[in-house]
């Protein structure tokens, strides 16, 4: 599992660095661009957590196709970033860009799911 980035300022609230102000701008850069930034919360190595990230492993792989930045969290290793996602059940795909943000819960084993979540294909009625 990797470690959780830093997440930047927002512009207004406080000064940001130039460190935060620049990765707000390769974040919304990525999203301009095709790229997805993608964060899944998981819960240690249980067989959900490991079906969730296999699962969006080859959805990136396949649909993605180079244009996913993944970053993967450990609520158990990092709960400071589950936090600060307001992250209440795992585990959990966050997608933050390109925006709106969307949330989906659970093993993502659903890949029509996961896909109109992702905005990838259209929503069913």
């Amino acid at each position: 599992m990797s470690a959780p980035s830093e997440v930047p300022a927002t512009p207004g609230s406080e000064e940001m660095s130039s460190a935060a102000a620049e990765a707000l701008d390769r974040a919304l850069h990525a999203g301009a661009a095709g790229r997805f930034v993608l964060r899944l919360y998981v819960a240690g190595a249980t067989r959900a957590s490991a079906r969730a990230v296999a699962n969006l492993a080859t959805i990136c792989r396949d649909e993605l196709e180079g244009r996913c930045e993944l970053e993967v969290i450990d609520v158990l290793q990092y709960p400071e970033a589950a936090r600060r996602d307001q992250v209440i059940a795992v585990p959990v795909l966050i997608k933050m860009l390109p925006l709106p943000l969307r949330r989906l819960i659970g093993d993502l084993s659903d890949k029509e799911r996961v896909l109109a979540g992702l905005d990838l294909i259209p929503k069913e009625a």
